[in-house]
């Protein structure tokens, strides 16, 4: 058995260039410095999805490693004081304490973290978002490693027949479970299909239990009790050998689907895929983008990327996109496009409630 490679991708948006659409040079060069004299790492790239800085990093000290978690944090703040310095928007608002305390998880910035032995051939997806939560990841995962209409792997390749186990988190009571799919299916769509609360966490191969995928669930809201930013997810997804093809993995983002932010976190909107270069969402804050990079992961060694959503066979995808965002914003206020009350407390929503409780009077009956 071959040594064990562990990839992590740890992203925060620590200020927007300009407003929230994307990140400035300056604080991309910080972050590739900071990373690149680091004697922890195999390998690493650093790169930006709208607002957002995300580090892609390879090393040997596995999952949950403080060293790596260190490094990252101190990255964020070194590019939080650029950022500052620069005057940008929302300087450092992903980092929600003062001070590193062995585990970046809980302080704000997303993490998304697999460990395994490399195979013969080891290519890796890195999903990206903007402008969105991590339940915008549960219909896409569904459909890779789940739905025979996207995956036709699952019917005629004999190492993916049997299915996969999907470890899905309770990010409200804080719970996990995982389901034998396709047996399970139909119970696993009853959680999943709530994507605000239950998020889909990791995949692993039945037979093996190699992992497959794995997603960041940290929500902002939730660890700051107040509104500070949308989470902007990140996703790993390995391909082939048993697992999707590559083309299977991505064949998702070809038609866009609803997601939960946009603007103020408070919408509902498509998920635009798009390549890096446009990845920096202006109209009402977004639409919500997605961007897919690829690597050929080589002894640890980051071989790419691929911008995989470059390709104008997504053309349609984002013009798709832009359509289903024009009949969204015609509603402005109104829900669907603005979301469910439950989804509104960290605005003003509580505030004005409060405000105005006394005025409600109480009637006998409904329909009076």
């Amino acid at each position: 058995m071959g040594k064990k490679i562990t990839l992590s991708v740890i992203k925060a948006d620590t200020g927007g260039f300009v407003g929230h659409s994307s990140v400035h040079p300056e604080l991309l060069e910080t972050a590739r410095g900071m990373l690149a004299g680091s004697p922890l790492l195999i390998d690493s790239y650093v790169t930006h999805v709208g607002d957002d800085i995300n580090l892609i990093m390879t090393h040997e000290t596995g999952k949950d490693n403080g060293e790596i978690h260190q490094l990252a944090w101190d990255t964020f703040v070194s590019c939080t004081s650029v950022a500052k310095k620069l005057k940008l928007y929302g300087a450092g608002q992903d980092l929600l304490s003062d001070a590193f305390s062995g585990n970046i998880k809980g302080l704000g910035p997303g993490v998304a973290e697999m460990e395994f032995v490399e195979r013969t051939s080891e290519p890796v997806v890195v999903f990206m978002a903007d402008k969105t939560e991590p339940g915008a990841w549960n219909l896409p995962l569904y459909k890779i490693f789940a739905d025979p209409f996207n995956t036709i792997g699952l019917v005629i390749d004999p190492k993916m027949h049997k299915g996969f186990l999907f470890e899905v988190r309770d990010l409200i009571e804080n719970k996990k479970v995982t389901f034998s799919c396709p047996e399970e299916l139909y119970d696993m769509l009853v959680f999943i299909g709530a994507p605000g609360r239950y998020v889909i966490k990791s995949i692993f191969q039945k037979e093996t239990n190699e992992i497959a995928a794995t997603s960041s669930i940290q929500r902002l809201n939730l660890m700051a009790g107040r509104y500070v930013g949308k989470d902007d997810p990140v996703l790993l997804v390995r391909c082939q050998s048993g697992l999707p093809a590559l083309g299977e993995v991505l064949e998702p983002f070809a038609n866009p689907h609803l997601v939960s932010g946009w603007m103020r976190g408070s919408h509902t909107g498509p998920l635009m895929p798009v390549p890096v270069e446009k990845s920096n969402p202006t109209r009402f804050d977004g639409p919500p983008r997605v961007v897919a990079l690829g690597f050929q992961l080589c002894d640890g060694k980051l071989l790419g990327p691929q911008d995989f959503f470059a390709d104008p066979s997504f053309d349609l995808a984002r013009q798709k996109a832009n359509e289903i965002a024009n009949y969204m914003r015609s509603m402005g206020p109104f829900e669907p496009h603005r979301l469910h009350l439950d989804e509104m407390e960290y605005t003003t929503m509580p505030e004005v409630s409060k405000r105005l409780k006394d005025r409600f009077v109480k009637m006998r009956l409904s329909y009076q």
